[in-house]
């Protein structure tokens, strides 16, 4: 499936484009989209920061037809990329709140052109709506296999005495991630992820871990910022973070804050007041010293 992204600033452009496609209105469940609608195979959506995403086999022509040039495709410049990569990343270690979301995903050369018109970059540097905007996109396109350790798994498994500390927690869903992505049947040149840990401590670590792959893993610091593949990882992750971190507050009626500052320290202490120590374990990660602090808020 072809899919072009365009860039549409002047409010009079969207306007006339959105008049040409009235017949083939469609509803759109994604609150970022102010418009959408499929006309010859092909899905069209508008979204609220200009973007005019065109999806299907006949594209180019639909594009064309309305009157918007076709960019011919960018060739990255960073030689390291001229790959088929896997890059996986994870987002929700360093919150008190939430679990944690790991996401391996497959990018290949060809992919770079969209990736780069819809504003892939790593997750810290988007917004929280531009996050949530093309997520869903990236999800669509881009071969991946994701993971999601729950509160309430996370403290079964983590924590003094039990089978994971805060790092060999990482390895093993990291590598589950990518095993399960090659499973699907991606043939990768590169695999890398975005540095947490030495070398020698994740292969110490991985020794424990049942599913296994012969392929070489490259790890490097701020992986995300130098390769397409672990950006788009890294904004598929704190998607599905935010999704949670969402889903667990509307579950007690509370407003969950991401990280692990003073606010949480605030929240945790409410909901163990309103509730109880049983229910922050559904929410929060009880290793963190903010449990301690919440306690003594009390």
């Amino acid at each position: 499936m072809d899919t072009i992204v365009i860039q549409v600033d002047k409010t009079e452009e969207l306007t006339k484009l959105k008049k040409q496609l009235a017949p083939y209105q469609i509803n759109s469940n994604n609150p970022y989209v102010l418009f959408a609608a499929k006309k010859e195979g092909v899905s069209v959506s508008v979204y609220s920061s200009g973007k005019v995403v065109f999806q299907g086999k006949n594209s180019q022509p639909l594009v064309q037809a309305l009157g918007f040039p076709v960019a011919k495709e960018e060739k990255t410049s960073s030689s390291h990329q001229n790959l088929a990569i896997i890059g996986s990343d994870e987002v929700g270690n360093g919150s008190y709140f939430g679990g944690i979301a790991v996401v391996a995903s497959f990018v290949e050369p060809k992919d770079h052109s969209f990736l780069k018109e819809l504003g892939v970059d790593d997750s810290k540097t988007l917004t929280d709506g531009k996050i949530k905007e093309i997520a869903p996109l990236l999800q669509e396109k881009i071969p991946h296999k994701s993971l999601l350790l729950p509160p309430s798994k996370y403290n079964e498994v983590v924590g003094k005495g039990l089978k994971h500390n805060a790092v060999s927690v990482k390895v093993a869903l990291h590598n589950q991630a990518i095993y399960l992505l090659l499973q699907q049947g991606v043939k990768p040149k590169k695999i890398v992820i975005d540095a947490f840990t030495s070398p020698k401590n994740y292969e110490a670590y991985l020794s424990k871990e049942q599913n296994r792959f012969s392929s070489p893993l490259t790890f490097e610091e701020k992986a995300e910022g130098k390769y397409l593949a672990v950006a788009v990882s890294s904004i598929i992750a704190r998607y599905l973070f935010l999704k949670n971190l969402d889903e667990l507050g509307q579950s007690v009626g509370v407003s969950l804050p991401s990280g692990a500052g003073h606010q949480s320290d605030q929240v945790a202490s409410e909901i163990i007041k309103k509730f109880d120590l049983s229910t922050l374990s559904h929410l929060a990660k009880l290793h963190f010293k903010n449990t301690e602090k919440a306690k003594q808020l009390l």
